[in-house]
C-alpha cells in the first residue's frame, strides 16, 4: 500500500501547481505603467516589473518600510469618551448635521488633526532602470508565470528573441536577473546602462540618503534613514545593485547641443559578456541597515536559487486546488492565491491596504493603514478554506502588537476593562487612537470584528494550543470591553429603552451616517449586534475548549439572554428586508454592504436558517445597493452564503475592476450613495494595489463548499462542472470533491483532529460511507484524527 502512496501525492501536488501554470499573465506590448507592470513578491518585499520602448523598471516596496514618524497631538484636549458623549447629549436634535453646532465643529476638527498628518505611512524603496538602445533592441513584452513567480521580459535583438528573467527570492530580500536565449542558455549584455532611483516623494525633512558607488565591482546602492518622532529608534533601508560587470560613467550630447554627464546612482555598460544582476532590499534598524555588508557576499547562483523558489511555490501551491469548467473563475482563483503570497508572510509586517507594492504616491492613500472595518480584514478571509492557514499569522500577529494601544484606550478613553480596536492603526509604536475621532472612531463593531479572524484560526485548524497561547486573551479582551460597554447605565433600562435588552450606544454603521444629531442611527447597528453575538458565543465556547473557568460568562449569557433584534424595514418592491440600523428606510445605498452582515461576517444567518429567515434574506439580497468599492468581495461572499450567487453578474463586476495586471481595484458601482454623476468611476484604481480583493478566491470557495456553521455544504452555489481537492472546512477537515453534469460525484474528507463530521448528503437516496450504506440526508459520524471517510452515491 505504501509504495502507492508517494505516486498518489505527487500526482496531486503537480496538478495543483500544472493548474497554476496554465494561468500566466501576458502582456506582448511595452507596460510602462505602475498598474500595467508584473507584481513579483515573497510576501515581505514586493517587485512592480515594468516595460517602455528603451528600458526596463523596477519599482520596490517592502511591508517593514514605513515612514514610521507619529503624530499624537491632543491628548488632553480629547479629554474622554464620557465628556464627549455627555456634551454631544445636550446639542439640539434639530439641527442637520452635528458640524452645524460650533462646539462638535471644532472638537470634531481637533481630533482629526494627528490623521491629517501625511506620516505614517508606507515608504517605497526606490526603483532600477535597465535602459538599452532601441534601435539594436525592441521590447516585446512580458510574461509571468504565476506558478514559480518567474517574470520573463521578452526581448528582441540582432533578429533573435532573447529573455530578461527575473524573480524575487521567496526566502530573502533579493532581486535575480539574467539574459537569456529562449533555450535558456546565458547571453551577451545588450544594455546600455543601469541607474537606480531614490523615490521622489521622499520628504524634503528626512536625512539625505547616502550614495555608494564601487563601478569596478559593478555596484550601485544608496540608503535612506526613516526617522522616528524622537529621532532615538530610526530606522533604515538600503536598495543594492550588483552587476556582473564593471559599469562605467559616460556622457552624451544632449537635445540642445550641451554635454550632459550621467548622474549619481547612473552607469554605463559597456562590455558584451553574459548578462546577470541582483537588487538586495535591507531594511531595519538604522545602524544595522548602515553597516551591514552587501556586495560579494549577497549573490548567489540564479539557477539554483530558482530551483528552491519552485519548491517554495509547490508546496505553497500543493495546500488545494481547484479545477473549474469556467476557466474565468479558475484564473481569478490561481492568480489571486499567487498575489496573497507575494503580498503577506508570517515574520513580516502584515500588509496595509496596498500591501507591498509601492511607488511615489501610490500605496499611501489613507496612509496605507489598517482600517479595521473591513479592509484588514478581508483578505485574510480566502486563508481559511483555501487551506492556507500560515498566511492568517500576518494577521494574528497584528492583532497582538495592538492590544496594548487597544487596551490603553479602551481603559483610558472609556474608562471600561478589556481592548478597544481603533479604527485606524499603523505597525508603529502608538500610545493613543489614531483616529479618535466621535464618527467612525466610535464603530463599535471593529473590536469584534479585530478578534473574529482568531476564532475563525483556531475553528478551521483545530488547533487548542494556537487557541489557548493566541486567540483566547485578546477574544477575552474584546469581549470584557463589548460586555462592559452594553452594561452601562446609557445603554440599558431608563427613559432611552422602553425595553430590558442590553443595546450597543452609541455607535456608528460602517461608512454610513456618522454620529447624528439626537444619536439617530447610532444604536443597534446591524454588524454592532452579529459581530458582538459572534464573539460572544465564540468566547463561550473557548472557555469550555480551554476548560476556563470565567466569571465573566455570567455577563455574557445575561445580555445574550436580552439581545436586540435585528433591524428590519418594509420594501414596498420586495416586502420585509434586513437594514443596518434602527429606524432606517429600504433605499439606503451602502459602501459597506451592511444589509446582509448577518450572513457574513456574521454567520448568524445563512442556509441553516428557517424558511421565514431565508426569505427575508432573499428578500434582502434582491433590495440591497452597493455604491461600489467595498462590495467586490464582501457584498458577492454574501450572496454565495445563501446560494443566491449570480456567477455570471459576480465575473461581470470582476472585469470591469481587473487591472492590466491582473489584480482587482475597487471601483464606483452607482450614484445616489456618496458619489455622483461627475464621480470619476474608477477614481480608486491608482491610488495603489488593493490587498483587499485577493481573498477573491473565498467567493469560489463558497460557491463549491460550505462549512461555517459546522456542517458541511457541497457546491450550494455552483451549477457547471467543478473539482477540488483539500479545500478546508470548520472542524479541520480537507475536502475533495467534484461535480459533472449536476451531479456530484466521490467526496474524499481527511479529518485532521477528530472532530465530529456533518455533512449534508447530496443524493437522494443515500450515500456509502467507507462502503457502509446510510439513508439519511446528513451524515453525522464521530471521526478520528487522520482518518479519511469516503462518500459516494448510494445507487
Amino acid at each position: 500500500m505504501k509504495k502507492f502512496l508517494i505516486p498518489i501525492l505527487q500526482l496531486l501536488f503537480l496538478t495543483s501547481f500544472g493548474q497554476a501554470a496554465k494561468h500566466p499573465l501576458i502582456f506582448n506590448k511595452p507596460a510602462p505603467g505602475f498598474f500595467d507592470g508584473a507584481l513579483l513578491g515573497n510576501g515581505a518585499m514586493g517587485v512592480v516589473v515594468t516595460t517602455r520602448p528603451d528600458a526596463i523598471v523596477l519599482y520596490f516596496g517592502h511591508n517593514n518600510v514605513w515612514d514610521i514618524r507619529l503624530a499624537e497631538e491632543h491628548k488632553e484636549e480629547l479629554k474622554d469618551f464620557n465628556y464627549v458623549f455627555n456634551k454631544v447629549k445636550q446639542i439640539s436634535d434639530t439641527l442637520t448635521n452635528l458640524s452645524d453646532d460650533p462646539w462638535y465643529n471644532q472638537y470634531n476638527q481637533m481630533s482629526g488633526d494627528n490623521y491629517r498628518k501625511k506620516y505614517p505611512r508606507p515608504f517605497p524603496c526606490g526603483s532600477v532602470l535597465l535602459g538599452f538602445d532601441g534601435r539594436e533592441v525592441q521590447l516585446l513584452g512580458h510574461t509571468l508565470d504565476i506558478s514559480n513567480g518567474l517574470c520573463t521580459v521578452r526581448l528582441l535583438a540582432d533578429h533573435k528573441e532573447l529573455e530578461l528573467r527575473i524573480f524575487t527570492e521567496m526566502q530573502h530580500d533579493v532581486l535575480q536577473m539574467k539574459l537569456v536565449d529562449k533555450a535558456g542558455l546565458p547571453q551577451p549584455n545588450i544594455f546600455e546602462r543601469i541607474r537606480v532611483m531614490p523615490d521622489p516623494s521622499t520628504p524634503a525633512e528626512f536625512p539625505a540618503y547616502a550614495v555608494k558607488e564601487d563601478l569596478p565591482e559593478g555596484e550601485l546602492s544608496f540608503s535612506q534613514v526613516l526617522p522616528s518622532a524622537d529621532n532615538r529608534e530610526n530606522k533604515a533601508f538600503k536598495l543594492h545593485v550588483k552587476v556582473n560587470q564593471p559599469l562605467e560613467k559616460t556622457s552624451r550630447t544632449n537635445w540642445n547641443g550641451n554635454k550632459e554627464e550621467m548622474k549619481t546612482l547612473e552607469a554605463a555598460l559597456l562590455k558584451k559578456d553574459n548578462f546577470s544582476a541582483q537588487v538586495l532590499l535591507l531594511e531595519g534598524k538604522e545602524d544595522v541597515v548602515i553597516k551591514q555588508a552587501t556586495g560579494k557576499t549577497f549573490i548567489p547562483d540564479f539557477n539554483t536559487t530558482f530551483e528552491k523558489n519552485v519548491t517554495v511555490w509547490n508546496e505553497y501551491w500543493s495546500k488545494s486546488s481547484v479545477q473549474l469548467s469556467d476557466k474565468f473563475l479558475e484564473e481569478l482563483w490561481y492568480r489571486n492565491l499567487y498575489f496573497f503570497n507575494c503580498a503577506a508572510k508570517d515574520g513580516a509586517v502584515c500588509p496595509g491596504l496596498f500591501a507591498n507594492w509601492s511607488y511615489n504616491n501610490i500605496g499611501t492613500a489613507w496612509h496605507g493603514d489598517y482600517h479595521m472595518n473591513y479592509n484588514t480584514q478581508q483578505p485574510f478571509w480566502m486563508t481559511f478554506s483555501s487551506n492556507h492557514l500560515e498566511k492568517n499569522l500576518p494577521y494574528v500577529n497584528l492583532i497582538e502588537s495592538l492590544m496594548p494601544v487597544s487596551r490603553k484606550w479602551a481603559k483610558e478613553y472609556y474608562g471600561l476593562p478589556g481592548a478597544y480596536f481603533p479604527h485606524s492603526a499603523y505597525p508603529v509604536n502608538m500610545t493613543m487612537n489614531p483616529y479618535p475621532v466621535p464618527d467612525w472612531g466610535w464603530e463599535v463593531c471593529e473590536t469584534p470584528w479585530a478578534v473574529q479572524g482568531l476564532w475563525w484560526h483556531y475553528l478551521y485548524s483545530g488547533d487548542t494550543a494556537f487557541l489557548r497561547n493566541r486567540a483566547y486573551e485578546p477574544i477575552k479582551a474584546a469581549v470584557e470591553f463589548l460586555a462592559a460597554y452594553m452594561k452601562r447605565p446609557d445603554a440599558h433600562g431608563g427613559d432611552r429603552w422602553a425595553d430590558k435588552d442590553y443595546h450597543i450606544f452609541p455607535t456608528i454603521p460602517p461608512e454610513l451616517y456618522g454620529l447624528r444629531p439626537g444619536f439617530k442611527y447610532n444604536y443597534d447597528c446591524s454588524v454592532d449586534l452579529t459581530l458582538t453575538k459572534f464573539v460572544f458565543n465564540a468566547f463561550k465556547e473557548a472557555t469550555g475548549i480551554l476548560k476556563i473557568h470565567e466569571p465573566l460568562l455570567a455577563d455574557v449569557d445575561e445580555i445574550l439572554a436580552h439581545f436586540p433584534a435585528y433591524p428590519t424595514a418594509r420594501s414596498a418592491q420586495y416586502g420585509y428586508v434586513y437594514v443596518s440600523v434602527p429606524g432606517e428606510h429600504d433605499k439606503v445605498v451602502y459602501n459597506v454592504p451592511n444589509a446582509l452582515i448577518t450572513v457574513f461576517p456574521g454567520e448568524d444567518h445563512g442556509l441553516h436558517s428557517d424558511d421565514t429567515t431565508m426569505q427575508r434574506l432573499k428578500n434582502t439580497y434582491y433590495n440591497q445597493q452597493s455604491e461600489g468599492g467595498n462590495a467586490l468581495v464582501f457584498m458577492n461572499l454574501q450572496a454565495a452564503r445563501i446560494g443566491m450567487l449570480d456567477i455570471e453578474r459576480f465575473k461581470r463586476q470582476v472585469q470591469y475592476a481587473l487591472l492590466p495586471d491582473g489584480t482587482a481595484t475597487d471601483v464606483v458601482m452607482q450614484v445616489h450613495g456618496r458619489y455622483n454623476d461627475q464621480t470619476d468611476y474608477m477614481y480608486m484604481a491608482h491610488m495603489g494595489i488593493w490587498f483587499e480583493n485577493f481573498a477573491l478566491p473565498v467567493v469560489i470557495n463558497e460557491c463549491l463548499m460550505q462549512s461555517y456553521d459546522g456542517v458541511i455544504r457541497l457546491f450550494p452555489n455552483w451549477r457547471t462542472d467543478g473539482r477540488f481537492t483539500n479545500l478546508r472546512a470548520a472542524g479541520a477537515f480537507l475536502v475533495s470533491a467534484q461535480q459533472v453534469n449536476g451531479r456530484v460525484g466521490k467526496i474524499n474528507i481527511l479529518s485532521e483532529k477528530g472532530n465530529e463530521l456533518r455533512v449534508m448528503v447530496p443524493w437522494k437516496k443515500g450515500a456509502l460511507v467507507n462502503g457502509k450504506r446510510i439513508t439519511t440526508s446528513m451524515l453525522i459520524l464521530k471521526t478520528s484524527p487522520g482518518q479519511v471517510i469516503t462518500l459516494s452515491e448510494n445507487i
